[in-house]
């Protein structure tokens, strides 16, 4: 996996801190962490989209933050597990990693 896959996949694990924090955050510390994930999962998703498709970057960004998100709400805060919620976010996974496939070495260093 490149440098600019590892940037988007920590940029779509740190959103889902922050997207957690903008609905639990409760005090002055908490609001600071969620502030520095937003700029730090923004930071890393730009600096990939330097050298890859932006669409691409963007896509798996919103797929990774949307499915943790939501397996987190349901692992941590009581989100009720419903199948079709499930099944849902195993076909967004499915086209997260079907951009990946299909996002050749090629295509990511004509960017550089």
């Amino acid at each position: 996996m490149t440098k600019q896959w590892l940037s988007v996949v920590l940029a779509g694990l740190i959103e889902v801190l922050w997207v957690i924090g903008l609905k639990h955050a409760d005090n002055a510390i908490e609001w600071a962490g969620t502030i520095v994930c937003i700029l730090l999962s923004f930071y890393l998703m730009l600096q990939a989209s330097k050298r890859m498709p932006v669409g691409t970057v963007y896509a798996v960004f919103v797929g990774l933050g949307s499915t943790g998100t939501v397996i987190v709400d349901m692992l941590f805060f009581g989100e009720p597990f419903k199948l079709a919620k499930v099944l849902l976010i195993a076909i967004l996974l499915a086209g997260v990693v079907g951009l990946k496939l299909v996002t050749s070495d090629k295509q990511t260093e004509e960017g550089a």
